[in-house]
Parts: structure tokens; sequence; C-alpha cells
């Protein structure tokens, strides 16, 4: 999610009173500080944005925070929620807004301009951070109110804990040398992550494969070969196909070219992001980054940076995520080798004179499906259509949430790919959903989910703005983009984070939607992906692009009964990138080098030779482009594992997963409140008990006992 500061609350009227009538005059002869206005509670205004804008409205929103909070710590009223934890909650608006607009370009829109304001921006955010945690005068009132806060509400209590939770492991407590050392810690680290993101960039959008001959193109699917031929021509390269350095480019490519010298190239491409030995070389910068860490873990009065970002999460310790993901790891290899056992066999039998290499993975375990399941997965594409399941989306959310999306045409957008839905409930605005769907320049590879505003309700209904974005190859207009099904899987998953936002009902912003433990927030968005499958979205949104014709049910009945396909590949790619993550931030303040750490520690694991990890260490942005998932990777799995649990539930449910007393407990207990319980009573209160793993083991086809 982009980059937004600590308090800030997204929506809430700033009070600006203590800033001069100067700055007041500058906020408003900038779009990116002034207040949203327009329909729907105001909109961002994303046809007036410029990047020469950006460095002087941080510069105004940054004084504007510190001119709202110095008012707060200077208060001569005794410390009380409403004057302290709550005026909090209205601080920051300008600087939400700013940094909405900031985390877009930079993720969707970057460009050279805007990627050199960002390096300049990033440690001066940092510092601005780090001068209010450290406010000695701000955390006394925090603490005045936590150690009074029996006769608050329930969901005061929550939030006041919050705050001076968040002081006190940003160092609250710490003398003033160590804050002064923390602080700077945090600034280097902060442009550090910076680089590391832009590297990763540069080697994503600078690499290209193109293709000039139909012998370089066999065995790629007509879908494929038409998104590689628009990609070219955007390109400069018409009458040519590119395979782009981006998994949604490279996935489709490993799985269906004949060429393996192609696949090798592409593959090698691919996971040497950030490993080329050149100037957007990250090894380096994660050396740097480990080492900050642990200095930072230590001045904090933590063994390690691991056991700092656990303590607060739903596992609490490393020990905790390591026991449950090497009770999975056994089985996730000894399924690889099976599934190497049976790619190798048909080689040898096609008389190939091959041993199974990571680029022939994919490509060879097609060849299993089909022989295995009578499977081929082109069979399922042409019913994959990107618009159709979007609205396969929606319609689920209908079901189980009483949600319904209206195209609207009267808000801004950052590009003319981005459409935009009011979500509404009972005939009630809920919140505006934007979708960004395509690839292009200065686009970072993946899917994800943004707030761009989140909801509150303590000073009046204020309601959320959420996005979804992909990275789709576009192709021909008029025609129909087919997806594969894991990329379909992957929109219900990322859609199900936009559908935790959009039920959010909590009274404070810091509580809203997906502001959650980081080994939590997977959890709703997993569980969304099981409406994908059901009869009642593919019967009616998994139509043929030629004839409209539903998915027959004798395929849908191969895509179930190879459910468990390729498990040992899936979960082991992902697995050891959680693996080596916390191996990493556990090891210390040990001298690391990133590319034989991950070698040996992978050596020490048994890794299949035959794959890589998912995020191979250079690449891994989603733990050095900044602390989000750092030591926190394993969480896909602890949230996998509590939401499979749940579709279980609803599969033993009369109405299956669309049980309407199942559904409205999800709600009431989890989709609703946020961070306002604890998630791990929230949890015990829909499902009556703790987590049962063995409903994970069975969705994998992975031995119970």
């Amino acid at each position: 999610m982009q980059r937004r500061t600590f308090l800030a609350a997204s929506g809430a009227l700033a009070a600006a009173s203590s800033l001069p009538a100067a700055a007041l005059a500058q906020a408003a002869g900038n779009a990116l500080t002034a207040t949203w206005t327009g329909p729907h509670g105001g909109v961002p205004a994303f046809d007036k944005v410029r990047v020469a804008d950006f460095m002087p409205a941080f510069d105004l929103a940054m004084k504007t925070e510190r001119a709202e909070i110095d008012a707060i710590a200077g208060a001569s009223a005794a410390p009380n929620f409403d004057n302290t934890i709550a005026a909090l909650e209205r601080s920051g608006s300008m600087i939400e807004r700013v940094g909405t607009y900031a985390g877009v370009w930079g993720s969707t829109l970057s460009t050279p301009e805007f990627r050199t304001i960002e390096k300049e921006l990033s440690p001066k955010l940092s510092a601005h951070d780090d001068e209010t945690l450290q406010d000695e005068k701000l955390f006394k009132r925090i603490e005045a109110v936590y150690e009074g806060r029996s006769v608050l509400t329930p969901e005061q209590q929550r939030l006041t804990w919050l705050y001076w939770n968040r002081f006190v492991r940003a160092g609250a407590r710490l003398t003033p040398e160590a804050k002064t050392r923390v602080a700077a810690i945090n600034q280097e680290l902060a442009s550090l992550f910076t680089s590391f993101s832009q590297n990763l960039l540069a080697d994503e959008t600078d690499y290209v494969l193109y293709l000039r001959t139909e012998s370089e193109l066999a065995g790629l699917p007509n879908d494929v070969r038409a998104a590689a031929a628009t990609a070219a021509e955007e390109r400069g390269h018409k009458g040519e196909w590119a395979v782009l350095n981006t998994r949604s480019s490279m996935e489709p490519f490993l799985t269906y070219s004949n060429r393996r010298d192609l696949r090798e190239k592409v593959w090698r491409t691919y996971y040497n992001r950030g490993d080329n030995g050149d100037a957007h070389d990250n090894n380096g910068i994660i050396q740097k980054i480990l080492k900050l860490r642990f200095e930072r873990a230590e001045l904090l009065g933590y063994p390690t940076h691991a056991h700092w970002r656990l303590a607060d999460a739903m596992a609490k310790t490393p020990d905790a995520a390591m026991e449950l993901m090497m009770r999975v790891w056994p089985s996730a290899i000894a399924r690889v080798k099976e599934e190497v056992a049976e790619m190798q066999a048909i080689a040898d039998k096609e008389r190939a004179g091959i041993r199974i290499e990571p680029w022939d993975y994919r490509y060879y375990a097609e060849k299993v499906r089909a022989a295995r399941y009578d499977l081929d997965m082109n069979e399922i594409k042409p019913y994959m259509q990107l618009e159709k399941l979007r609205e396969g989306m929606f319609w689920a959310a209908g079901q189980v949430y009483g949600f319904e999306f209206v195209p609207v045409t009267d808000v801004p957008v950052a590009h003319p790919d981005i459409r935009v839905w009011e979500v509404r409930r009972g005939g009630q605005h809920q919140g505006l959903w934007y979708f960004d769907p395509y690839a292009r320049p200065g686009k970072r590879s993946g899917a994800w989910m943004n707030a761009y505003r989140r909801q509150q309700k303590f000073d009046g209904p204020v309601t959320i703005i959420v996005s979804n974005n992909a990275n789709f190859v576009k192709g021909a207009p008029g025609v129909p983009i087919l997806i594969s099904w894991d990329d379909a899987e992957t929109m219900f998953h990322e859609f199900g984070h936009a559908i935790h936002g959009l039920n959010s009902a909590v009274n404070y912003p810091s509580l809203s939607g997906t502001a959650v433990p980081r080994d939590y927030v997977e959890f709703p968005s997993q569980i969304n992906e099981h409406w994908l499958p059901t009869k009642e979205v593919l019967s009616r949104f998994a139509l043929h692009h030629q004839t409209g014709q539903a998915i027959p049910q004798a395929l849908v009945d191969k895509l179930e009964n190879a459910s468990t396909f390729r498990q040992g590949f899936d979960v082991t790619e992902y697995l050891s990138s959680a693996l080596i993550d916390m191996k990493l931030h556990l090891a210390g303040g040990a001298d690391i080098d990133p590319d034989a750490f991950e070698r040996d520690e992978l050596a020490k694991l048994d890794m299949p030779s035959e794959l890589v990890m998912r995020h191979r260490t250079p690449q891994f942005g989603h733990v050095f482009s900044s602390d989000g998932y750092s030591a926190g990777y394993y969480s896909y799995l602890w949230s996998e594992t509590l939401a499979l649990d749940v579709v279980d539930a609803f599969q033993r449910s009369p109405g299956g997963m669309y049980d309407k007393d199942m559904a409205k407990r999800l709600h009431d207990n989890v989709m609703s409140v946020g961070n306002s319980i604890d998630p791990a009573v929230g949890y015990r209160t829909l499902m009556g008990r703790d987590v049962d793993v063995r409903a994970y083991l069975r969705d994998k086809g992975f031995p119970v006992a």
C-alpha cells in the first residue's frame, strides 16, 4: 500500500487554525494539498496533479501536521481521550491526501522526474514521522490516557492502546541519544527502501525479450501471442512480440513456449532482477538494510528485527511462525519430488534428453496436468474474460455482503485506463472502487489494493475509497482480454482486500478496514478467492468469449479434480521465500552476503533444485522496499490457515459458500470491525475455537496426521 504517515486520518478535517495565513493561501493554490471536493464526499483531483507540485505539497503538509501535533502536545488542559487520542485521529488529513497522490504516482505512473523526488522525500518523511513518534510531551499525554483507559469504551481502549504501543515500539521511552540514532536509522532505511524499489523497477522496465520469428513463438497460445504483440507495439516494435520482465508476462511464456533455450533466457532474466552486478544490483542495499534493522531492534530492546516485528502480530513470536512453516515444509518438498518424477517421466518418454530444470517446471507440469487429469488449462482460458470475472466479483460480493456496484463517470482518474464504481448497500453510499487493470511503463509489477481514503464516523460519516491494481497486457481494441485461472484467483484475492475496506464500520480511521496486523490482513482476501470456483459464479460469469456459453460442468469437474495439482511447486515456491525472510532477520548482526545466505540456507532446508523462491532475495520487494512484510512474509501462510478453516465451515453450512448465517458472522466479527478488537478474539468469536490447521493441509492434498 502507498506510503502514508502513521498519524494520518484520511478524510478528517485538519485543525489548521494555528497556521499562518500565507501557508493557508499556499495550500489553496496546490491541488495536492487541497481538501477533496466533488461527489461522494469528495474525491482525489487526479486530473490536476503535476509532478512539480509534490515537493512543495509535502513541505506544506509536513508543516501543517507539525502544527497540529504541537497543538495537541502543548495543550494546557489535562489529557483525555478527546483532546489527545481523538485529536490525533483528526490530525494529518493534508499529508494523507498528498500521500495518496504520491502512492498512485510512485506505483503506477513512475517517471524519472518523479523518482528523483521520491529519493529526496523518503528521508524527509521518515524524519517527520520520527519527530512525532519521539515527542516526549505528546507521549506523556498518550500514556496518561492509556493509564486511565478503563473508563473508555472498548473501541476507544483499543485505539488508545494502539497509539501507546506504537510510540513505545518506535522508541518513545529511549534516551535522547538512542532516539537520535533510531531516527537516523529510519531515515537511512527510507532512502535504501526507495533505491531498492527503483532498482527493481528499472530491471522490470529495461529488460524486454523481443521475438521476431514464428519459430520463437512455438507453443504460445493465440491470446499470449496477441498480448505480446501489443506489448511490443507499445514499445515501438510493431510487427514483433515482447516478453516483459514481469510475472504476468513471464509465467505464460514459461508455461507454453516450446523453445527451451528461450524459456531459460526468460527465466534467468526474471529471477536475476536486482542481482546482475550492475548499477541496479540490490545485494549491497540488502546488507545495509539488515544491519540497520538489527541495530534498531537492539536499541528498542529486542533480540532481533524479527522479534520486534512480531511482538504485536497475531503470531506474537518468530518461534510460532517458524513452527507453522516447518509443519508444512516437509510435506511441500516431498510433493515436489513426486511432481518432478512425473515430469521427468514425460520428458524421458518424449526423448527430450533433459533433466528437469526450473525453466522446465511450468512447461512439463502442464503436460502432467493434461495426462493425469485430461485437463489443458488452455481449455479454461477462453472462459476467463477479465470483464466478466470482474462482474462475477461484484455479484458474489452482492450475495455475501449485500453490495451493489454502479459505474460512475463524474470522478477524475489518474490514467484513462482507470474506471470507477460507486459501491452501495441497501441503496446507501458505501464507498468508491477504482479499477486499474493494465500494465504500462512506470507501473510496478504484480497486483495490489490501495486505500485512498479510510472509513470513519466519529465526527460524522466518511466513506472509504479503495482501488485494485493489476498488470494485464492490453489486447487489441474490442477483443476480450483472457486471463489464466491463477490470475483470476489473484483478482478475487485482491478484491477481497477492497471488500474488507468497504465493509468497515468503525468509528476511528486508525482502526478502519485493512489496518489490522500483517499476519491477519491477508485472511479476508484469501477467503474471497473461494467464491471464484463456486458453481454460482462460474455458471454466470465464466462465459466463452466467442459463443457466450457457460463453462461446461465436465470442465469444471476436471478443474476441481485437479485442485491439488502442483501444490508442491506453489507451496514450496512461496514458503521458501517466507523461511528465508525469517532466517535473514533472525540472523542478528551477522555479516550476510544475500546470495550466499539464500543458497546455503536453502540447502540446509533441502530445497529442491528444480525450482527457486517465488521472490529471490535481491528482488524481494515485500521485504526490502519497506518494513511492511519484513520478517512477515510468513503472514500469507498464517492467514491462509485461518481462511481455509473458515472456508471449510462455509462449505459445511446448509447454504455452502453463500450461507447467510456464516456470511453475517464473518461480516460482524471480521469484515466490519477492522482493528477495533483483537483479531484472535474476533476469530474465536467467529469460529467458537482457535484455528484448526487440518483444513489447510487437506486443501493442499498434504497428509493431515
